[in-house]
Parts: C-alpha cells; structure tokens; sequence
C-alpha cells in the first residue's frame, strides 16, 4: 500500500462508525447508572418502542450480534431432529460458523438455489417432499434473508408466496434481517409490512449495519417461539451486564427517524455507485442494486490494483465478483473516488493487454 493511501472502506457496512442519533442516546443512557441484566428503564423503553415500531405486541430481546441473532432464534423454532430451508448463498450457511447447528444441537440446514439470492416457493417444496422417513431430519423452518446475500429485495408478493407455502407444509417462517432497514428504505414498505403482516414468525433485525455500535434485536411475532429465549440468551452468553448500552442506541435510530434515513441514504449511495460502473467499459453488473450492496465482475487485474490502492472489499461474498457496501456515512466524493481509481485501472489493463 502506497505509504500516502490509507484504507479506504466499502467492504462492509459494519466498518463506519456510530451514526450522530445512536451516540447520542448512548451518552445519555451512561448520564447514570441504572439496574443490570435487562432490567433498566432503558431497554424496557427500547421493547415497547419496538412494539409500536411494528404495531404488534412481539417479544423483543437484544444480543450482542448477529451470529447469536440467527443462531438462537433458530433454535427456538425447532428441535434437533429438524431442518432449516435457506438459500444456498443465505449467511446462516456461508458465514455463522456452523453457529445455527451448533446452538440447535444439530439442526440441519437444507439449501437451495434461486435467482438473485431469493428463496422461491417451488424451491421450498422441492426440498420438503423430497423425503418424507424418518431417517431424514424433518423440515420445520424456513429462514429468507431481507435483503439477500446479493443486495436484493424480497417484495411483500414474494413474501406472501413464501408465507403460503410455508402453511401447505405447516412451517415456521424467520428472517434474517441484517439489512432488513435497507429492504424497508428500498421498497418504501413499513416495517409490519414486511414482517407479522406476511407472516413471518421471528425477524431478526440488525442495528450493527445501521448506526449502531453493536447489537441486534431478535422479534418474536409468534410470542409462543419465545418461550424462555431469555435463558437461552443467558447460556449462550448474550445477556448484557449493562444491557442499557446495547438498547438505549436503538432508541436512538427508531425515535428519531434515523434507522430509515441512514437505510435510504445507504441504498442511494449504492444506486449512484451501480450507476457509475455501469457507465465504465469491462464492468458487469451481477445483480440489481436494490439495497446498499454493489457486486460487479472486474478483471483480477483491476481487483488486484484498487488493494494497492487501499481499498477494502470483498470477492468470498455471495457469488463471486466485488462486492462493493454503502453505509449511513458514505459519501458521493469516495465513490468518485472509487470509480475513478476503477476506470484508471481498467484502462491500464486494456493498455497491458493490447
């Protein structure tokens, strides 16, 4: 790395820094102290604002991560002997570290391909009636992740489609909500919209990718699921001492507004993006920017100079190519930035290779 070049993020959203609303509420839930475990008057607030936020009298709980996130509810949903239905790209395949198995004690997770990311309902059918033994671990729950892998979207049609096959089978619905905001901003739909109003049983919702400086909640529309999830939280070694510093933040994206506007600043900044390095020559866009996810097919030559260059981003991710994420800070003047780093590098590649 030039030794005047220092890192330049779009790897992820989890590399910026706390957004102005969340620090905000932080520094006041740490103005005095307050009761543990849980039991302050910050996190209550935080549940009952989230029950508003949704419209729906849901179970909420707060943990550290998203991996915990996942993993947990999924294992509230089912017993061992049951299988999870997810996209073959989804994160609790790729990327949980066998996290879901591990905490279900052996769930297994049952993959399957589709366009874009996105589970469909004939995929979903195809993998439950492909056994019916005993010998084959019983589908119980299907888990869609909003927005996908890929930076795409799942519409409320889809949902719905999704929903109703679930009931043909009697199965439980979760979502993985990483950027589920992104999803909200990308299709101007409300949260209850996308969650218990097409019937999803669990939504677990990230804050991390949208401000915050960590931590998730984990939404319980079906309340039944929730059945002492508080002491599995505790096992898991998800209960915050001071669980204020993890719910007060939230506060401050929901009472605000902030979780939407940094959502949609997010996806604009990745549609500005998509739309630059469609106008470059050798780019190829992989999938339809619909969230604050970019993934482009480059030269490894190019790749190999915008790291020389400083720039973060990854290739594992997804299906194969760049991956390119926008956050709640990035800005217009680093995507130029960006693109003219890229453009300089394509043209010295097409040069090389003339």
């Amino acid at each position: 790395m030039p030794a005047d070049c220092s890192p330049r993020f779009v790897a992820s959203d989890n590399t910026s820094g706390i957004c102005p609303e969340a620090l905000e509420y932080l520094l006041k839930a740490n103005a005095c102290d307050d009761l543990a475990y849980g039991n302050d008057s910050w996190t209550q607030r935080a549940a009952d604002r989230f029950r508003s936020f949704f419209d729906y009298d849901c179970e909420v709980f707060f943990v550290f991560n998203g991996t915990a996130a996942n993993s947990l509810s999924l294992a509230a949903m089912g017993q061992s002997y049951h299988s999870v239905i997810c996209h073959e790209l989804a994160h609790i395949e790729t990327d949980e570290c066998g996290g879901p198995e591990f905490f279900s004690n052996g769930s297994k997770l049952l993959t399957a391909s589709g366009a874009d990311g996105k589970l469909t309902p004939q995929g979903i059918e195809r993998l439950v009636t492909k056994r019916s033994d005993i010998h084959y671990p019983k589908p119980r729950v299907v888990s869609i992740t909003q927005a996908t892998e890929v930076g795409t979207v799942y519409t409320r049609e889809e949902l719905l489609g999704i929903r109703a096959m679930a009931d043909k089978y009697d199965l439980r619905l979760h979502m993985d909500g990483a950027r589920f905001a992104n999803a909200c901003a990308s299709l101007a739909a409300s949260p209850a919209e996308l969650t218990w109003q097409a019937g999803v049983d669990v939504l677990c919702f990230s804050g991390t990718k949208n401000g915050l400086p960590m931590g998730e909640a984990v939404v319980f529309f079906n309340r039944e699921l929730a059945e002492d999830f508080d002491y599995r939280c505790k096992q898991a070694g998800q209960l915050a001492s001071k669980m204020r510093f993890i719910a007060a933040p939230w506060l401050g994206l929901i009472e605000t507004g902030a979780w939407l506007d940094n959502a949609s600043h997010a996806n604009a900044m990745a549609g500005y993006l998509a739309d630059g390095l469609a106008a470059l020559p050798g780019t190829e866009l992989m999938f339809p920017a619909q969230a604050n996810s970019v993934f482009v097919k480059l030269p490894p030559a190019v790749l190999a100079r915008l790291r020389e260059l400083g720039w973060t981003f990854y290739t594992f991710i997804g299906a194969g190519g760049a991956r390119f994420v926008c956050a709640w800070n990035t800005t217009t003047e680093l995507l130029d930035d960006l693109l003219s780093d890229i453009r300089l590098a394509l043209e010295a590649s097409h040069s090389n290779v003339g």
